[in-house]
């Protein structure tokens, strides 16, 4: 018999309140879910749900009214979490090398080090060329590649991605899905991310968890049973368009 997977995360009886003058805004309520090592989620769901205090909880940015985040990690050291938010959030006064080796600055590893693991990166993320470019140089797309670049340069364990291309044109998100898809498929690394696009989560993920209106719950845990490695094209399959149409409907279910 094959030994159950051991989560790489759990969620357990999340409870988020803000204060507000009417006494509290509950966030979330009652959250609970898992995430295996190496698994690709994603979390969809209507605005305010929940889904970016979500994350913040997580990365442990913000802490829970009640409940708990709890990791497998072993050893008295905590995870390695990566951010990546909507916007790049880039520093212009530094090229794209610059930008990536940032946080490895930060830990003071040696910079030639740095330089060498960021361009690595850089080959990977598709930013050949752009290495000594200023951030006002580059497109939408191209920033998110290089906050990308710069959240996998700490190798983390855990990648929080909050709808990292919210703000680009369809075509471009498109294209930025497929590339992010390309490093996944690369690193493995376990990855949570926030989106609103139906097709967007199916093509990048393994499960999607479908957050309820405010207060957020998890309504739904809909699997995502298609074969890896996946192509842009899988978009256009009978199954894929199947698979969209149900978990439309399970979002529908829950808001109306």
């Amino acid at each position: 018999m094959k030994n159950p997977v051991q989560p790489f995360l759990q969620v357990c009886d999340l409870h988020i309140t803000f204060a507000s003058e009417q006494g509290g805004l509950q966030a979330l309520q009652g959250v609970n879910f898992h995430i295996n090592p190496r698994e690709f989620v994603c979390v969809i769901g209507p605005s305010g749900s929940g889904k970016s205090t979500l994350l913040r909880v997580i990365a442990g940015i913000l802490q829970p009214s009640r409940g708990e985040v709890r990791f497998s990690t072993t050893g008295a050291n905590s995870p390695r979490v990566g951010y990546v938010f909507q916007q790049a959030n880039l520093m212009p006064w530094r090229t794209v090398l610059e930008n990536i080796t940032l946080p490895l600055e930060i830990q003071e590893v040696p910079l030639t080090e740095a330089r060498k693991k960021a361009s690595e990166l850089v080959e990977l993320v598709g930013l050949n060329g752009f290495e000594q470019s200023w951030v006002q140089d580059l497109s939408g797309g191209m920033a998110q590649r290089v906050a990308i670049a710069r959240a996998l340069i700490q190798e983390p364990d855990l990648l929080l991605l909050d709808e990292p291309f919210g703000a680009l044109d369809a075509l471009t998100r498109e294209q930025m899905g497929a590339e992010l898809l390309h490093v996944w498929q690369a690193r493995r690394t376990t990855v949570l991310m926030v989106t609103h696009s139906i097709s967007e989560a199916l093509l990048l993920s393994d499960r999607v968890l479908v957050l309820s209106a405010r207060p957020g719950r998890i309504s739904s845990d809909f699997e995502v049973d298609l074969p890896r490695p996946r192509q842009d094209s899988l978009r256009y399959s009978a199954g894929f368009v199947e698979k969209a149409r149900r978990l439309r409907a399970a979002i529908l279910m829950d808001t109306d």
